[in-house]
């Protein structure tokens, strides 16, 4: 799983060649910790045909003002610089994989 920033953003998420899992959180979030917990057990699934990526929407309000992040946990699906999905708040492990399923070639 990789950091992303207000500064890295354009580079690590939008100019990616791969799907990009983007998972905004928060220090305080305890529902984030728990998304957090069952990207970690997916992560190893998707291999390399999904990046897996977090921001910390307290750090970085610039990318999260943009995509009008209101709550968190709030997970994008980037492709080729486009929002091709997006879930808000805490989702069952199944959820998450049929999503993430729906984007790799």
């Amino acid at each position: 799983m990789i950091t992303v920033t207000d500064g890295t953003f354009q580079e690590l998420v939008l100019n990616s060649e791969r799907p990009v899992l983007t998972d905004f959180w928060a220090e305080w979030c305890p529902p984030c910790k728990a998304v957090s917990r069952t990207l970690e057990d997916l992560a190893p699934e998707f291999g390399e045909q999904i990046v897996f990526a977090k921001i910390n929407a307290d750090d970085n309000p610039a990318i999260a003002r943009k995509y009008s992040v209101l709550s968190l946990p709030t997970l994008f699906v980037f492709q080729q610089g486009e929002v091709v999905a997006r879930s808000v708040g805490s989702r069952p492990k199944s959820y998450l994989r049929e999503m993430l399923s729906a984007h790799i070639a």
